[in-house]
């Protein structure tokens, strides 16, 4: 497992890449050395009145091994705060944290779903299989190009305006595809439908699962989720999203 550092990272810079969404880079001299796909930071506000670290996933790792780039959408007033720093300022960060997604060397699904698309981007650098990257947007698209690098994509919004009119799963049945692994991140309703198609078809599942977090290392129990097994640290079928998690292999977890 990577080794966590504290570090204060550096904003190279931000930039508003969709109504509410930023693309920000940080350079960690450190931190980005132990970084994979599917981890996430911890990112501290400078407004005292907000005690709790954000956690923001990982989407990009640089090639200097000395950067990271983070896609978060304004949620609260932690992101807000972090949308309204400039390049050149500094901000406390933690990582990297959790586990992320394994390396299979299988014909793959590479699906993102919302805010859940960008931690899919590293994955899709780190695969060398064949890749079939499905996103799934509620109205505008973001991201798109970054993609479009890596391997072949289909689209599919809620309103029709881009791709397939409805979810993933209508992208993958329209378009006819086939894979053997499916790496996911995304609202837990698509999810719950591709832990389902999974089953259904016979193939490996990977989610990475979205809990609130107080400390991302595991010591608050704040954001378990039900497992299927015992968990050898609390003793029930609970499994901490930050410590065990973010990504689960699907049948580990009930959601």
């Amino acid at each position: 497992m990577a080794q966590k550092r504290r570090e204060e990272a550096l904003i190279l810079q931000k930039n508003e890449i969709a109504p509410g969404i930023f693309d920000c880079w940080l350079r960690v001299d450190e931190l980005a050395k132990e970084a994979g796909p599917g981890q996430f930071l911890m990112l501290s506000c400078k407004d005292g009145s907000r005690l709790l670290p954000r956690p923001i996933s990982i989407c990009e790792i640089g090639e200097d091994k000395r950067s990271l780039r983070l896609v978060f959408r304004v949620a609260g007033e932690g992101t807000k705060e972090l949308s309204q720093m400039e390049a050149g300022e500094r901000i406390a960060a933690l990582g990297p944290l959790g586990n992320g997604f394994p390396l299979k060397e299988r014909a793959a699904f590479l699906i993102g779903g919302g805010i859940g698309i960008p931690p899919i981007l590293e994955l899709s650098k780190r695969l060398s299989c064949k890749k079939q990257i499905v996103l799934g947007f509620r109205d505008e698209a973001f991201l798109l190009e970054d993609f479009k690098k890596q391997g072949d994509v289909y689209v599919a919004t809620e309103d029709g305006s881009l791709g397939v009119k409805g979810t993933v799963l209508d992208a993958i049945a329209a378009h006819g595809l086939e894979a053997d692994v499916i790496y996911a991140c995304g609202p837990l309703p698509m999810l719950r439908a591709l832990k389902e198609y999974a089953a259904q078809h016979g193939m490996e599942c990977y989610v990475s699962l979205e809990e609130r977090m107080a400390c991302g290392i595991g010591a608050c129990l704040g954001c378990v989720c039900q497992s299927k097994d015992v968990d050898a640290h609390t003793n029930v079928r609970n499994k901490r999203v930050c410590k065990e998690g973010p990504v689960f292999e699907a049948g580990e977890v009930e959601f």
